[in-house]
This record gives structure tokens, C-alpha cells and sequence, in this order.
């Protein structure tokens, strides 16, 4: 931990440096742009304070969700950026703490490739350009070829209250247990848009690379109605629960994005990862997934929606492409989707091995990183080191900012890859309203129903509605 607090402290100093000599005067336009948002009054004044508040930079209010049953967290982001000839590069820390004890801690620097030849500049620039620069002004640049990106991080979370109901599909409610953890993550990865051979750009394809190290400790708790997970499992039946050791963890994955028209777009990931435990564990295990996402745009592809394009900005920033963060949605334009998932993930390890239960997949609610599967569910209630989900989605923008969403789930989780099948798949429906933003719903609030154990009330909100991307997976 100390360590890992240390890294956080070096990426804060290294920002400092850089921005040492204009820092003073980020501040004082953030000031300014303050004082002109909050000087209305009433209720009209609200919302324009409040997206400065947490979206402005450099310094702003940091919020959101902790991963499921740790609450809602709230903290300060401290954001910074440097341009030079070939580079963008930007750096975040940030904290935050939620009511039942967790936090989550961290330093991210972003740096994107931009040499000249693959920018040119707009004036003006066009509505839907895209554009990856400031578009306050006259000018902007707009990336006529994909860049490379890299991420640099150092990330400590400790959560207080995760479920573990046992391994597998046939997993009871009687088997539930309440345990915490605490994992630091160091790590690197790349985005590498292959756009050099003509034939194949229309693909949109892109090589995935990544370098973590993943330091894990879990521990029990004893102050919920839930007996603790020690109580109940063993390292035989909770593989890892006696011991955690240090992982090195690699990945290698290829992602295309082809559209077709202004209506079908495909998102495909296809992931190979390595997790290698120290010498004297038995954790050590590979895995590959593969996820297939269709999406049909019922009145075309909002264009709009590149705003909420993660892989260009960091996680508590939006100024990487405009001034702003996508605008909470008040056009009467009707917008709307249906799309069509298939996720697969399978692990391998040798006979003598197992796979870590705290790096597994689940299903139910939603899972560490806040991805809802099997929403009727409760938080975590399948895990296994296999997963089988599809799923069907619809949405529509319904008035203003407000829209409808309707998503129905198959889904099994196996502990023998021999038993990932179309057989005895678990169901799951959830309807509820969306809170659109930059085109696309970024707040919803969902009933889930149809499993055999009840239902399930889901808040969720896209960290790219308050200028977040992806942090690093917890599993």
C-alpha cells in the first residue's frame, strides 16, 4: 500500500513539473468560466454551476459510483495537460471515498501520437467533425488517420462489501458471504489503429496491448447480517481466500468497429491475457474473451456520440475534445437503437493450478466494474472462471433529455470450460428510463425482473457523462 501511494505521489509530482509556469494560469480561467457559469440565479442557474463544478479543469469535484454495494464515492480530480510536436499527452489524479469506508485512489497519464501528417486543421469546424481539439475557437485539429494511445497508471481500490455466493451456475442463496478487498493495479496499455493498408480501414481496426502488475488482498468482514467468507469457504472451495500473490498480468486483443452506412455498426474484441503468479503460488492461468457487439441505429448513427469516445480521454477529463463533456440531450430529434451481444470468456490453468475467485467473471446485478449482466440478479450472485452472455437491447429517446431502455439477458457461468453450452441458460429482463447525453443514454435507472429469484432496482451512469473513460478491470 505504501508503495502504491508513493507511484500516485510521483505521477502527481511529474505533473506539477509539467505544467509549472501555465498551472496559475489554468486556474485562473477555471475561475473565470466559474463565476460566468454560476452567476445566474434560481433554479436555471443550477445546472450550468454544477457541470463546471465537476467537469472543469484543472480541479474539480470528483463522483461516482464504487463498484456495487460500496456505495456512492466523492472526491477532487486534479486534471493537466502538455502538447508537444509529435505527442498530447495529459495527467489525472484523482481520490475518492464513499460512506461505508471505500476509496479509490489514483495517478493516469494519457499520451496520444499526433504527428502533422495526420492532423489538418478546420475553420470553421463543421457540426459531427468529431474534432479531437478545443473547439472554443476558430480552429481545430481533426484527425484524418486513428493515433496511437497510451495509458500509464497506478490505481489503489478497497472495497468494504463483495458477495461471494460459492462457484458455479448451481450456486445458492444460502451459500452467500460478505468479504472485502483491497487490489493496486500498475500498469500499461496501447491502442493501435492499423490504418496504413487501404483495404482493410474501412474495418476501423485496432491492435490492444497491455503490461499490469495486480497486488491483491483480501479480508474478511464481520460487520454486515452476512456471515464472512471465512466462515463459510475454504482455499478448495474459494480458491485464493488463504492467499493472494502478486500477479504479473499480460494481454494481447485485436478490436474492428466497421459501419455500414449510418445505421449498423459492429464492435468487435477479441482478448488474450496471461496471469502470471509469484513461484511459489498456484494461481497462475490464462484466459481469452471475445465480445460481439451489433448495433442497428434506427434513424442513423448520432454523430454526436464521438464525444463519449473513450480511448481520447482520460478518466476525469473531457477536454481532450472539446471545452465541454457531451451536452445533456434537449433535441426533439428522435434517436434510438437495437443491438445484439455475445460475450465469451473462458480461463485455463494446468492441473495443479487454479484461477483466483476474486479474478473471475459473475453475473448478477452488476460485477466489479459496474457492467450489468443478469440485472434481476443480486450483485455478484454467479461466478466462475468460464462465461457465457447474450443479450438483446433496445433504446429510444423518449422527450428531451429522456429516453427508454429495455434489455433482456441469457447468460450461464461454468467452472469446467466443458460446461460453457446454450443449455440451462439463466434469464433476466430490465426496463427503465435513460438520461441521454452527447446522443446516447448516459443515466439509467432499471427494474430488473424475470430470474427465478426475485427482482433487482439498478442506478447506473457512464463515467463519460462526467468526462471518465474506463479505469483499469479489476479482474
Amino acid at each position: 500500500m505504501r508503495w502504491s501511494v508513493a507511484v500516485i505521489l510521483w505521477f502527481a509530482s511529474l505533473l506539477a513539473f509539467a505544467q509549472e509556469g501555465k498551472l496559475q494560469a489554468d486556474f485562473r480561467r477555471e475561475s473565470e468560466r466559474m463565476a460566468e457559469a454560476c452567476k445566474g440565479t434560481g433554479v436555471k442557474g443550477i445546472p450550468g454551476c454544477g457541470i463546471e463544478l465537476f467537469t472543469d479543469h484543472p480541479l474539480h469535484i470528483a463522483a461516482g459510483s464504487m463498484p456495487p454495494q460500496n456505495g456512492f464515492a466523492l472526491g477532487a480530480a486534479f486534471v493537466a495537460g502538455q502538447n508537444t510536436k509529435n505527442w498530447r499527452m495529459t495527467w489525472d489524479v484523482d481520490a475518492v471515498g464513499s460512506f461505508n469506508g471505500s476509496f479509490r485512489a489514483g495517478g493516469y497519464m494519457k499520451m496520444i501520437h499526433t504527428p502533422p501528417e495526420n492532423i489538418k486543421v478546420l475553420n470553421p469546424v463543421p457540426s459531427g467533425a468529431g474534432a479531437t481539439g478545443s473547439t472554443s475557437g476558430t480552429k481545430a485539429p481533426l484527425f484524418i488517420h486513428p493515433n496511437t494511445v497510451l495509458n500509464l497508471y497506478a490505481q489503489t481500490i478497497s472495497l468494504n462489501k463483495l458477495f461471494y455466493f460459492g462457484l458455479g451456475n448451481s450456486s445458492t442463496l444460502a451459500g452467500q458471504s460478505v468479504f472485502g478487498m483491497t487490489q493496486t493495479i500498475v500498469g500499461v496499455n496501447a491502442i493501435k489503429p492499423v490504418y496504413e493498408w487501404k483495404a482493410i480501414r474501412p474495418l476501423n481496426l485496432a491492435l490492444l496491448g497491455e503490461m499490469n502488475g495486480r497486488f491483491v488482498s483480501v479480508r474478511g468482514n464481520h460487520g454486515e447480517s452476512y456471515p464472512s467468507i471465512e466462515a463459510l469457504y475454504t482455499d478448495a472451495t474459494a480458491p485464493g481466500l488463504s492467499s493472494q500473490p502478486a500477479m504479473a498480468q499480460f494481454g494481447e486483443g485485436v478490436r474492428i468497429k466497421p459501419t455500414f452506412g449510418d445505421r449498423f455498426q459492429l464492435n468487435y474484441l477479441g482478448n488474450f491475457q496471461q496471469f502470471a503468479a509469484s513461484a511459489d503460488s498456484h494461481h497462475s492461468f490464462l484466459r481469452w474473451t471475445v465480445d460481439l457487439n451489433h448495433n442497428f441505429y434506427l434513424y442513423g448513427y448520432t454523430k454526436s456520440g464521438a464525444a463519449t469516445n473513450t480511448d481520447v480521454h482520460g478518466p476525469d477529463e473531457c477536454a481532450q475534445l472539446s471545452d465541454k463533456c457531451p451536452p445533456v440531450s434537449h433535441s426533439r430529434n428522435l434517436n434510438g437503437s437495437i443491438g445484439f451481444r455475445m460475450l465469451l470468456s473462458e480461463s485455463f490453468a494446468s492441473s495443479v493450478n487454479t484461477v483466483p475467485f476474486y479474478f473471475q467473471p459473475t453475473l448478477g446485478g452488476s460485477d466489479v466494474n459496474g457492467a450489468m449482466a443478469l440485472s434481476s440478479y443480486q450483485d455478484y450472485r454467479f461466478r466462475a472462471p468460464n462465461v457465457l452472455l447474450m443479450r438483446e437491447s433496445f433504446e429510444h429517446s423518449i422527450w428531451g433529455p429522456f429516453g427508454f431502455s429495455f434489455l433482456a439477458d441469457q447468460a450461464k457461468v461454468a467452472v469446467a470450460r466443458s460446461d460453457i453450452d446454450f443449455n440451462q441458460l439463466k434469464d433476466s429482463f430490465a426496463a427503465g428510463i435513460t438520461l441521454r447525453a452527447g446522443g446516447f443514454p448516459m443515466v439509467s435507472l432499471m427494474f430488473a425482473w424475470g430470474g427465478s429469484e426475485g427482482h433487482h432496482n439498478i442506478f447506473t451512469m457512464n463515467s463519460s457523462l462526467l468526462g471518465g473513460s474506463a479505469r483499469p478491470s479489476l479482474f
